[in-house]
């Protein structure tokens, strides 16, 4: 990391630090030492900027701060980090700490992020739609992105970009995992009882309900807010502005159906087999 990205966390490091001290000043040291660190984790195109945003809210409810780092897992250059760097930044985060990342659902996150005095939300989304919303993304939001140039110069149509994505690419300069195996490395933080998992589309279409298990869950790892619940939730949704995120087209739920040929349709139901049925979002085939 160069010069610029050094002096740049460094500020940042100093701008955290003050923040913690004025939210001791204003909820109290005490209340601030029993607040959990808050990790917001999802996969790519699932809703991170979404559940940041709530999360971002909690800092008008209680003694909870936004650091303003990166994701626990990229650099200030937004380069990925080692599993070592990953786990150094979840370590680094104190009580009442705000953050958000892209994390496995492998060891030795598992047990740092479910352990007493952390409060791990895991945000998931239909697979269909993260396929379109990365297709867009990389074919028309990011220039940069390892596969547009594969998806406007090799293939021409969406069909084709759609099919790309359901099975993942190799090719020189362009690298994608399947949708199958991009699952595959977040599902286990279904099965972890000490992590809320939430639903994007939730998140964007039973936002009261969504937040009101989230505030559920804040009680039980230790912070209860000292508003009334319907004030709560309020205040966590006027902290939600979509246009904000850099990433945002339209984040909207079942858009997939717009896109998706019936050929796709059985190219997904081929190679995803019983993701969409174990997630929840289809009871069978039929669709």
């Amino acid at each position: 990391m160069d010069t610029y990205y050094q002096v740049k966390h460094w500020l940042k490091t100093v701008r955290w630090q003050a923040r913690r001290a004025a939210v001791a000043v204003k909820w109290g040291p005490a209340a601030l030492q029993n607040a959990p660190a808050v990790l917001g984790n999802a996969m790519p195109k699932s809703g991170s900027h979404l559940i940041i945003q709530v999360l971002q809210g909690l800092t008008k409810l209680g003694p909870f701060i936004d650091p303003g780092f990166p994701p626990v897992n990229r650099a200030e250059n937004n380069a990925k980090l080692p599993a070592e760097r990953v786990l150094e930044n979840i370590r680094r985060m104190r009580p009442g700490d705000i953050g958000y990342g892209y994390i496995h659902a492998r060891e030795p996150f598992l047990s740092e992020l479910t352990r007493p005095g952390r409060a791990t939300i895991f945000v998931h989304r239909d697979p269909r739609d993260i396929i379109i919303s990365h297709v867009f993304y990389a074919t028309q939001m990011h220039p940069g992105h390892g596969m547009h140039r594969y998806y406007n110069d090799t293939l021409k149509t969406m069909e084709e970009r759609i099919d790309a994505a359901i099975d993942g690419v190799e090719v020189p300069g362009a690298e994608l995992s399947s949708i199958r195996t991009k699952y595959e490395n977040y599902l286990g933080w279904l099965d972890q009882p000490g992590v809320l998992c939430l639903r994007f589309e939730d998140l964007r279409l039973n936002q009261e309900a969504a937040l009101g298990c989230l505030l559920d869950y804040l009680e039980t790892r230790g912070f209860t807010p000292q508003v009334s619940r319907a004030k709560a939730i309020k205040v966590l949704q006027a902290a939600v502005l979509p246009k904000k995120s850099g990433t945002f087209r339209k984040g909207k739920p079942g858009n997939w159906r717009e896109h998706f040929t019936e050929a796709n349709k059985k190219h997904f139901k081929e190679a995803a087999g019983d993701l969409l049925i174990r997630l929840g979002y289809e009871q069978g085939d039929d669709w």
